[in-house]
């Protein structure tokens, strides 16, 4: 790793590049009185990946989470969730868009205790259903909601981005992100197992934290709270999400006149010439942190 990437970071640009795991995100938001709050967890120091950074709950898609009976333990997906299943430039095809889906929710229930789904009277499960079912997931999500009687409300997973690792890193994931407002009746905690840590706080907040360094973030997560700054609702936030491209976004690890930089589509320093997501095209490597910038103006 160079000397100016922060610890967190393991970036080796002579690397054997490996393949992404397909994984997903779920940012949590609600309404306050401050605006517009969204859920972070701080993963455990000692993982093996991003050990000790604030993200949203998420992971990796399981092979159980494409079984067939989801079909039957989940209602429609949001229109465009098929948007997030395109095959990327040098990556292999996506899995299909239920089992992205299913999987946000299945990380969701593990890591923060929410989870989107109804039962069959149409209730929504409460405080005290989503703990009693988190309590029996050793068995397998799909068996927890068929004892509780729940069906998985997948629609309300809106499409927010696609983020994959670097091709510089030992570690890399194909990350959807999807936002989901908070269910009525439910509150967020923490697993203290894979994340050890979890808060409620406005993207400026958790930004500020970022910027006198009490927290570390990496860069799909710095620039989705720089995006949802610009809304204080979740009507915003939906219509955010609606005017987001979807394609795939891979930071390209380079040594720049900066230092070391993650540069995004876009950029002059990437081989990807259209802009996927708004917002600075690069971030600067230097001090511990990973934060966004302009790139200097081009000659002539």
């Amino acid at each position: 790793m160079g000397g100016d990437c922060p610890a967190l970071l393991d970036f080796d640009a002579n690397r054997s590049v490996v393949a992404p795991r397909d994984s997903a995100t779920v940012v949590v938001l609600r309404e306050s009185a401050a605006g517009l709050e969204v859920f972070c967890v701080r993963r455990h120091a000692k993982s093996g990946f991003l050990g000790g950074a604030v993200v949203f709950p998420g992971g990796k898609v399981d092979e159980g989470d494409a079984l067939p009976e989801w079909e039957a333990l989940s209602g429609p997906l949001h229109p465009r969730a098929g948007l997030l299943t395109t095959a990327h430039e040098g990556g292999p095809a996506a899995t299909s868009p239920r089992a992205l889906a299913v999987a946000a929710a299945r990380e969701l229930i593990e890591e923060a205790g929410i989870l989107p789904a109804v039962g069959s009277s149409g209730a929504l499960p409460m405080e005290p259903e989503i703990a009693a079912l988190r309590a029996t997931l050793a068995g397998g999500l799909s068996t927890a909601l068929r004892t509780q009687g729940l069906r998985l409300l997948l629609d309300g997973l809106v499409p927010f981005a696609r983020w994959v690792t670097p091709e510089a890193e030992s570690r890399r994931f194909d990350a959807r992100f999807f936002l989901l407002r908070l269910p009525d009746g439910q509150r967020g905690s923490h697993d203290e197992h894979e994340v050890t840590d979890s808060f409620w706080a406005t993207p400026a907040q958790v930004l500020a934290d970022f910027e006198r360094g009490a927290v570390m973030l990496v860069p799909p997560t710095t620039r989705t709270l720089e995006l949802l700054c610009a809304v204080r609702t979740w009507e915003g936030a939906v219509a955010l999400a609606a005017e987001q491209s979807l394609l795939p976004v891979v930071p390209r690890f380079c040594m720049a006149a900066e230092g070391a930089v993650l540069a995004l589509p876009g950029d002059p320093d990437h081989e990807v010439r259209e802009l996927r997501v708004a917002g600075p095209t690069r971030f600067v490597l230097r001090d511990g942190r990973v934060g966004s910038a302009e790139p200097p103006a081009q000659p002539g």
